[in-house]
């Protein structure tokens, strides 16, 4: 450790020295300002950044605009560094970390594994800079994938509530026995593929087809809205940049949240509905519990026969049963409409003759991946724009969008 300290004091002195010794930054007595205004050179100010490598203090040509009190130095913006105190590498790498584990951990995992000590409000101040940048970035920057079209594209859209701080639930309703909510709902769509199988001959997600987007905002969209809800314009760009529009077939799986279908419905009107058939199976469960009691084996028994019925799209068999209790359990009467809503969701035969996922298992695991692993710990209180920021780069990353970004973050500094 105390070598590698030392080398990379060494390399830091290098590197400083070299940037120091090179005055092309002073490109004369005059520069435009961003306001549009003339700024004059000052003279050559020192200022400390924090680089992969540890500390450097860079002299850089400095310039006043006496139209708008500004003043800037055009080598910070060259390196990208005009508008914070790290270079753009170690901001990936507090973006990488950051995203992943707690910002008191990744302090922690900077030091072990860089030799960087940056304390854990600076990675959270960094982090949430980061994640500010590319949740614009994805709103603004819809590229259209390069890849071949799948025959098929599936799009899941899911949601998980996020423990988030009490002044965000004021006057929000929620699953608590005092009606309270503890959580706002992230909501995430995905897009795969799936032409690869199994052994037994079931679709299973093609490696490295996955893309996710996600974050807090609201689903719903009223008749009289002049635009569509934020997540629905957000389903739209991951379903531009995925080009939906030229696969074959493009394939909807989700809960039966009513949000989720009216989303599709307005964007992809000719996408096959699937209802997911663990969730419909776990309403089942549910019913047979309240039944006959949890665990006992006359609701294992009921819970399985309906579930078969399921299976073989025998839908008018499943009603019969669930009604025989409509009148005595209420969660058997709201099972007769979640059927009843769905049924055109629910033809599993076909769906299976026709070679389709019919599970959501892949967006199950992409709510864990996305939402449970780094949001949802004992002592985690978000704020909804914190939470966006940092969702906003644990989605690039998982996407493998990242680098991409830092691509484009580098040429847009380079043009300013």
């Amino acid at each position: 450790m105390g070598l590698r300290s030392a080398v990379l004091q060494v390399a830091a002195g290098a590197l400083q020295q070299r940037l120091n010794a090179d005055t092309c930054d002073n490109a004369g007595p005059e520069q435009p300002c961003p306001c549009g205004q003339t700024a004059r050179y000052v003279d050559r100010r020192d200022k400390t950044f924090t680089s992969v490598l540890g500390d450097l203090t860079l002299k850089r040509a400095y310039y006043h605009c006496a139209a708008c009190k500004q003043g800037f130095c055009p080598r910070d913006r060259a390196l990208g560094m005009d508008d914070a105190a790290v270079s753009p590498g170690l901001l990936r790498m507090l973006g990488s970390v950051a995203a992943e584990v707690s910002f008191d951990t990744s302090s922690g995992l900077l030091w072990d594994l860089a030799g960087l000590r940056i304390d854990a409000k600076q990675v959270e101040r960094m982090a949430e800079r980061l994640g500010a940048e590319m949740a614009e970035d994805e709103r603004q920057y819809t590229p259209v994938s390069d890849d071949a079209v799948a025959p098929t594209l599936y799009l899941g859209i899911d949601g998980s509530g996020i423990p988030v701080r009490p002044e965000e639930l004021a006057g929000r309703a929620g699953k608590q026995p005092d009606g309270k909510a503890k959580t706002r709902e992230g909501k995430l769509v995905i897009v795969w593929c799936a032409e690869s199988r199994d052994e037994e001959g079931l679709p299973v997600r093609d490696p490295g087809s996955i893309t996710y987007s996600a974050a807090i905002e609201s689903a719903a969209t009223l008749d009289t809205d002049e635009y569509p809800s934020e997540f629905t314009e957000r389903v739209q760009r991951e379903a531009t940049r995925r080009r939906l529009s030229e696969a074959k077939r493009v394939v909807a799986i989700a809960d039966g949240a009513i949000y989720n279908w009216n989303v599709v419905f307005e964007l992809l009107p000719s996408a096959i509905q699937i209802l997911d058939r663990c969730h419909a199976k776990q309403h089942l469960n549910d019913v047979a519990n309240a039944i006959f009691g949890k665990g006992t084996p006359e609701a294992d028994q009921w819970a399985n026969q309906r579930k078969q019925e399921l299976d073989d799209e025998q839908l008018q068999e499943l009603l019969a049963a669930l009604g025989q209790h409509a009148d005595t359990c209420k969660e058997a009467k709201t099972c007769v409409g979640y059927v009843e809503r769905n049924r055109h969701r629910m033809r599993y035969k076909e769906f299976h003759a026709m070679e389709l996922c019919t599970t959501s298992n892949i967006v199950e695991s992409g709510c864990k991946v996305i939402f449970t692993t780094r949001f949802k710990h004992s002592t985690m209180h978000w704020s909804v724009a914190g939470a966006n920021k940092i969702l906003a780069i644990r989605c690039y990353k998982r996407s493998g969008r990242f680098e991409d970004f830092f691509e484009r973050r580098s040429q847009r500094k380079a043009a300013a």
